[in-house]
């Protein structure tokens, strides 16, 4: 038997070490940090009892039985003392000002209401306590970008109040700031505050991991993935972001973040990319530069531990190319590393290495006179800075190249049709720059015209011949001859994915795909499982799972080697629980702060995001499964995003947008993308020929499984936007993107619920053709072949043996069938003991889309005077509140009305403790979504 074992004390360990090393100290005045053995601590902020463990929407919806907040963490510590009577002050105000938690989705505040704080308060504290220790908390996420508003990037006014009443109070004042993304950090400037440090949102053990580095157990190493300005005008973004619903034109083009910061603007910057103290000192010496006969400089570096305790290094290269026909960013960078953990004293020789790709230009016209467009290295010298944040590194050496070199043509694949402006760097001959413009260069080459020439010769259909996809994986048969059995209607049905919540896998995930129907499953194609991540997998039957840092406070590490220790025990999880791929993680670019998914990406540069990506796809490899790289590409907004157009050119998306991507695939081997919402220069992404075939496959050998987002818009008129569907998925399939998420049942009945078996039936090859689609299939089974759901359809399943589970009492299993069948009414027994606190979790397949009303018959033993509230959730999404009272042991009827938007829907009654037992439930029809939308 194939066991593995999953020992969760380890993997929570490792969940901590990871946070810890993320946390970034910007601040830190006469050493007030750590904290001295003994010390007396005021903790202000209500949400040390609220911790964010992540930001909002798919990204979050990670079901714990506990999350170990600030106070938690810091009240375990046995050399700090929290002020006793304080706690009290803020749980009766808690109590009394509950949490809006946001019913719906989308609907969560950014932040919540902060208990005011008097000076007479904050005197009397300081009179008894050494240091306070003041939390920020903001969220955002999911269809939520942030906002310049008080109380989401900037602060409240009581938030304010408290800062300047407590500092003025305390000689030694910390703020943690519980974010997924960095905030305005003005502030700093307005109050006496002795230490500053992003926190971030560090999953279910963020707060041992805070207590860690503030009591000293964990000397901080984090360094900031962004840079921190001194007003949010200052980013070159903020011109175009979310001012036009349905556009954000890039003109800021290849200059996002330090690589703006570093040309133009370097007196706006308050906190700088790579920035990050410690509690101690280091020196880089004895360093060693060299450019090798195979293109790549390597650094070579003693980092000595000049302090008085031991700690770790984040080292990082940038480099500075010469001028010349292409603008170009003072700094860009193109290597890090991260050091062990050096003793006092100590010392560690670190390498990074640079292939010449990292610092060469995208020239999109040609101006280089080098015959094509593609990466050029321009002739000049190349200077190189070695550091941790792009100010201060210091200058290492150069070498000077004699004459303008292609590195790769690549033609003008995804480049804008429309004319606009973009930023440009204009030399002023003294090393400084002035800020020009010029006309952004178009698309010359029309690739889908053409697509034929890209497409294999139809394989013939032979009919059912017994050939299993098992015989394939063994060498039995090939590929060729099992997609021969293919009819046309699996061709249709094979590109779509079922869900949410199909009953077909896993329940409560995302989508099944690969074997949907009878007919496939036959063929022994296995039904494969996809759920939401990326920091922990969301499961809406309330089953739970490790909660994560987030990509933010990864990427602080500047650690591959821990962040891919961690996810390895990720892939242990998702082997235990069926699912074969993980929706994550986002490598998105972080262009602008108030995006609301930054939290779930990494970074405002690619090269770090590219390497993190790489250590979760070479993670959850070791195990068979899968990352979903997400979303390709330049899916940098919420607002609007199903219907926006990113536009920009072909330089800013090859320099910017699309590297992490290509990182992923070429040093990492990932094997499944996921395009994004919006349009790409006015093409649906879904639809767009020329990233998910040229670029992507033709260009980077990308030989993988490509998927839509969930419910993705569609364009088949390409050159008009505004015509939008869902069901054309043969446009989607024609650009090779191989799988439609998701359609609420797939089934040979459902065959023409789309446009694909009508259009190869009965059209003219101008959408799609068969030779297309049996391409598309081969994508998606040599994906299939490869997954524990293909194991286990071969018998050869993995046992996953759980040491020192925190969900032993989990009763939620994987195979659970919970579903109800109804038409206009169904009648379900509860047989959860709700009463001891256990959530009602039951699934509904409805035939009709539109409004039902949920009613729960049940009692409660306590008294009249007791309230328990239940929340109620549709797909992880809280829909309603409902407060039971006590009824001494009477029978009673409560209810709610629900939306169900598809065929299949996990719902979760929670109730946060014991008190009522459900006996059962009735699911009533209400209306259609038309008839409520006329009311």
């Amino acid at each position: 038997m194939n066991e593995i074992t999953l020992n969760w004390n380890e993997y929570t360990e490792a969940a901590i070490k990871t946070a810890a090393e993320g946390i970034v100290m910007l601040e830190n005045w006469n050493n007030v940090l750590p904290l001295k053995k003994g010390s007396r601590v005021a903790l202000f902020g209500r949400m040390q009892t609220h911790y964010y463990k992540s930001g909002t929407g798919s990204g979050g919806m990670v079901n714990v039985n506990h999350v170990t907040d600030i106070r938690e963490g810091l009240n375990d510590c046995p050399d700090i003392t929290l002020d006793g009577e304080l706690m009290d002050i803020y749980d009766k105000w808690d109590s009394e000002n509950p949490i809006d938690a946001g019913l719906g989705w989308g609907k969560e505040a950014w932040s919540q209401a902060e208990m005011p704080v008097s000076e007479e308060l904050a005197e009397t504290l300081a009179s008894r306590n050494d240091t306070a220790v003041i939390i920020i908390a903001r969220t955002a996420g999911e269809d939520r970008d942030n906002s310049a508003e008080k109380g989401a990037y900037f602060l409240s006014d009581s938030e304010e109040e408290m800062l300047a009443n407590v500092t003025k109070a305390f000689d030694n004042t910390v703020v943690l700031l519980n974010v997924g993304n960095i905030i305005d950090m003005s502030f700093v400037t307005r109050y006496d505050i002795k230490a500053v440090l992003y926190v971030w949102q560090a999953g279910m053990i963020g707060g041992i991991s805070v207590a860690r580095v503030l009591s000293g157990k964990v000397n901080p190493s984090g360094c900031l993935p962004d840079t921190i300005a001194g007003s949010l005008d200052d980013y070159a973004s903020t011109e175009y972001f979310c001012k036009d619903l349905h556009e954000d034109i890039y003109h800021d083009d290849i200059f996002v973040g330090y690589r703006y910061f570093s040309t133009f603007a370097k007196d706006d910057v308050l906190y700088p990319f790579g920035a990050g103290l410690s509690y101690t000192t280091f020196e880089l010496k004895d360093i060693e530069f060299g450019f090798s006969k195979e293109d790549v400089v390597v650094v070579r570096v003693t980092v000595k531990n000049t302090g008085s305790v031991s700690g770790k290094k984040a080292v990082m290269l940038y480099c500075k190319a010469p001028d010349g026909k292409l603008s170009k960013p003072s700094r860009v960078l193109v290597g890090f590393t991260k050091t062990g953990t050096i003793p006092e004293g100590g010392e560690e020789t670190v390498t990074i290495t640079a292939p010449v790709r990292r610092f060469a230009s995208f020239d999109d016209d040609g101006r280089t006179g080098l015959g094509s467009t593609g990466f050029v290295l321009e002739k000049g010298t190349y200077e190189f800075f070695l550091g941790s944040d792009f100010i201060s590194a210091e200058k290492v050496g150069s070498f000077n190249l004699a004459n303008d070199r292609m590195l790769e043509e690549l033609g003008t694949a995804l480049a804008p049709t429309k004319a606009f402006k973009r930023l440009i760097a204009v030399p002023n001959g003294d090393g400084t720059y002035s800020k020009g413009e010029e006309d952004t260069p178009l698309a010359t080459v029309n690739y889908l015209e053409t697509r034929m020439e890209r497409v294999r010769p139809e394989i013939p259909q032979t009919g059912d011949k017994g050939i299993k996809l098992t015989d394939v994986k063994h060498g039995r048969n090939t590929m060729d001859e099992f997609v021969a059995q293919l009819t046309d209607e699996d061709l249709s049905l094979i590109i779509r994915g079922e869900g949410m919540g199909s009953p077909k896998v896993t329940i409560g995930t995302a989508a099944a795909f690969g074997g949907v129907t009878k007919e496939l499953k036959e063929l022994g194609i296995p039904t494969l499982c996809c759920t939401d991540g990326p920091s922990g997998m969301r499961l809406d039957s309330g089953k739970k799972a490790f909660s994560l840092p987030n990509g933010t406070c990864l990427a602080s590490t500047f650690n591959v080697e821990l962040v891919e220790e961690l996810y390895s025990y990720l892939g242990i999880e998702m082997l235990s629980n069926k699912i074969d791929a993980l929706l994550g993680p986002g490598i998105n670019i972080h262009r602008h702060p108030l995006n609301g998914r930054n939290f779930e990406y990494f970074s405002e540069d690619p090269l770090l995001t590219g390497l993190m990506a790489v250590a979760q796809v070479k993670a959850l490899e070791k195990h068979g499964v899968t990352p979903v790289i997400k979303h390709l590409c330049a899916n940098n907004r919420e607002t609007h995003r199903r219907e926006m157009s990113s536009t920009l050119s072909s330089r800013a998306l090859r320099e910017i947008y699309l590297p992490a991507y290509e990182i992923a695939v070429k040093e990492g081997g990932a094997r499944c993308i996921m395009t994004s919402y919006n349009r790409i220069n006015d093409i649906y992404s879904a639809n767009n020929y020329d990233q998910n075939t040229m670029i992507l496959r033709e260009q980077w050998g990308f030989t993988g499984l490509v998927m839509t987002d969930w419910w993705a818009y569609i364009n088949k008129e390409v050159t008009k936007a505004e015509k939008y569907t869902l069901e054309d998925h043969s446009v989607m399939a024609r650009s090779q993107n191989d799988v439609y998420m998701v359609c609420t049942s797939v089934e040979k009945e459902n065959l023409l619920e789309t446009d694909t078996f009508k259009e190869l039936t009965e059209g003219d090859g101008t959408n799609i053709t068969r030779a297309e689609l049996q391409r598309n299939a081969i994508n998606i089974l040599n994906f299939a072949m490869n997954t524990p759901a293909m194991d286990r359809v071969e018998g050869n399943e993995v046992t996953i043996v759980h040491v020192d589970s925190p969900f032993s009492d989990d009763d939620v299993e994987v195979d659970t069938d919970v579903f109800y069948s109804m038409v206009d009414e169904v009648e379900i027994e509860c047989k959860t003991k709700t009463s001891r606190g256990k959530d009602f979790v039951f699934g509904i397949t409805c035939e009709k889309q539109g409004y039902y009303l949920l009613e729960f018959t049940g009692y409660s033993n306590l008294g009249e005077l007791a309230q328990i509230p239940m929340t109620v959730y549709i797909t992880s999404i809280p829909i309603a509140v409902i407060t039971w009272n006590g009824t001494n042991g009477e029978i009673v009827t409560k209810s709610c009305e629900c939306m169900m938007y598809a065929k299949n829907c996990v719902f979760r009654a929670h109730f946060p403790s014991g008190g009522v037992s459900i006996k059962k439930l009735k699911v009533k029809y209400l209306r259609s979504l038309d008839e409520a939308a006329l009311e």
